[in-house]
């Protein structure tokens, strides 16, 4: 295949993460010429494993398809936009009861194919450091941004946040002793599409005690407490209390064994990795633990005694901008004519909602570009919220967020069953954005 070389691109973009292929993917299929630059294999990141764009470097989950959650909302709007990578992910998807996992590396690879053999897209394997503000840009360096991009974003925005982040361990499916385990979806919703491992009390208390014991990386003094609650080291949350896990990631709640019935204490679930069920990812353990005390830890858990580690947990630094006041609705530096920023530099959290960050950007720079208007989504709906987020400064400081119902304006009556009101919600939002993108001609 011959290398693409624009002279003059329509639109750049920095960054081959979610927010940026989302963007050059849907770009492109306007007919726009995308230049796309992606620093790796040449510079590489402290978790990613490939030089794939779109890698997953976390889970492999982009969680719940249901009408009732927040994630399912959220996905059903990009695909009223024809999101590429919401579809990419619907093709390479690995079952995981009622939510939309996929297989990593397949995706990656789908991903990337879609990008290489798009006649109007230019990728650049290099790192890019400075912007050219006469040209329509789009960054999209992602929460492992490098340090010379973060120190540019920390001139221009006028201050440079960060946090720190955790990924889950991936175990060889092979070395896992099933006769310890069950398949079972909480309360059989869906197909039995998780590896659940029991625990009984006295288990679970070896195991408490040992993971909080345990050796791990410790932060520098700078770093301390910047820990970020949603993507938290299963350890940190152990530190608060035996409760935070029999209650958060090892809840035995709707998981009776399928045969005998029996209740347990705690369970580990794990979630198949790929469609051939070779990897299994330990649900939320993101851990900051080192490796031999991994090795230690887990194999306390019923069922990975003998368990051989594909993937190692591991920490690393994420990156974001103060956005509000900063940024508008659209993600747009309000500063510039031409000048966005997606993805979790942005300040969204989450694969789906980094997704929805690129295709917001791409979707107000094309219509700015070849009509001369602004992206105006409905407030009803979760893109909007998502973009209302990140533009507004809240009365308790600014952090990192996922899309949530909270964000989105009440429904005209109450409604006590909240699931029925999350659904009604999200059928308003549906309904509402549905016309404004027949409105706009999309």
């Amino acid at each position: 295949m011959t290398m693409k070389s624009f002279q003059n691109p329509d639109v750049v973009i920095v960054g081959g993460g979610l927010a940026g292929s989302e963007a050059a993917l849907f770009l492109a299929s306007k007919s726009l010429r995308v230049r796309l630059y992606e620093m790796r294999p040449l510079k590489n990141t402290e978790a990613h494993e490939t030089d794939l764009l779109g890698e997953l470097v976390c889970s492999n989950s982009l969680k719940s398809e249901s009408l009732d959650t927040a994630n399912g909302l959220l996905k059903a709007e990009l695909l009223k936009l024809n999101s590429p990578l919401i579809n990419i992910a619907l093709n390479t998807r690995v079952p995981s009861g009622g939510a939309l996992s996929v297989d990593r590396n397949l995706f990656a690879r789908s991903v990337t194919e879609a990008i290489m053999n798009n006649k109007n897209i230019e990728l650049i394997r290099e790192e890019l450091c400075e912007i050219d503000f006469n040209l329509p840009t789009i960054i999209a360096t992602g929460p492992l941004t490098s340090s010379k991009m973060a120190n540019f974003l920390a001139k221009l925005f006028g201050n440079g946040l960060f946090f720190y982040d955790a990924i889950s361990p991936i175990i060889d499916a092979g070395s896992i002793n099933y006769d310890k385990c069950f398949f079972k979806s909480r309360y059989d919703k869906g197909e039995a599409d998780y590896l659940n491992c029991p625990m009984t009390k006295e288990e679970f208390q070896i195991f408490y005690n040992e993971l909080i014991n345990a050796d791990k990386v410790e932060f520098k003094d700078f770093e301390k407490g910047a820990v970020f609650e949603r993507c938290m080291p299963i350890e940190e949350m152990a530190s608060r209390g035996e409760k935070t896990l029999t209650f958060g990631p090892m809840r035995p709640v709707g998981l009776r064994h399928p045969e005998t019935n029996e209740e347990y204490y705690a369970v580990v679930q794990l979630r198949k990795e790929n469609n051939e069920g070779t990897a299994y990812n330990i649900v939320g353990f993101q851990t900051k633990m080192k490796i031999g005390e991994q090795k230690r830890v887990f194999r306390l858990i019923p069922g990975l005694e003998s368990a051989e580690f594909l993937r190692f947990g591991s920490i690393h630094r994420n990156t974001y901008v103060k956005s509000p006041g900063k940024l508008n609705r659209n993600f747009k530096f309000k500063e510039s004519k031409y000048l966005y920023i997606a993805g979790q530099l942005s300040g969204v959290e989450g694969y789906v909602e980094s997704i929805a960050s690129g295709l917001t950007a791409a979707l107000d720079l094309f219509l700015y570009l070849t009509r001369q208007k602004e992206l105006d989504f409905p407030i009803t709906s979760a893109l909007r919220a998502l973009g209302e987020y990140v533009s507004t400064e809240p009365k308790g400081g600014f952090s990192p967020s996922n899309f949530h119902f909270g964000m989105l304006p009440p429904l005209d009556k109450k409604i006590k069953d909240k699931k029925l009101k999350k659904t009604l919600m999200s059928n308003r939002a549906l309904e509402d954005l549905d016309n404004y993108v027949k409105s706009i001609g999309l």
